[in-house]
């Protein structure tokens, strides 16, 4: 997964073509820790269909997050073409429906 800072978000994500999928998260954040097996599991998954798979730690990055409206985390937020398209946020997030998300995206 690539590391996003605010020096390579745009480059990375917003100028990025096809689909991107950016998780949102904290060291400090527990459920964000108990995700992150799945998270990387997933990225590796689904590996060379296309997509790039990234992580934003907010703690670090915390005016990169607000900008782009997350306000809590976990979040994993769909990318397409440098738009944001779909986001899942801490209330919601089954990786099962990630998964499926990803796979309507890559069509």
């Amino acid at each position: 997964m690539v590391e996003l800072t605010k020096e390579n978000f745009d480059a990375e994500v917003l100028e990025a073509g096809g689909v991107v999928f950016v998780d949102f998260w904290s060291p400090k954040c527990e459920p964000c820790m108990g995700l992150l097996p799945e998270v990387e599991a997933f990225a590796e998954k689904n590996a060379g269909r296309g997509a790039k798979f990234c992580k934003l730690d907010t703690a670090g990055n915390k005016r990169l997050a607000i900008a782009q409206k997350v306000m809590g985390i976990p979040t994993f937020v769909f990318y397409k073409d440098g738009e944001k398209v779909f986001v899942f946020d801490k209330d919601v997030i089954e990786m099962g429906a990630v998964q499926a998300k990803l796979d309507e995206l890559l069509g």
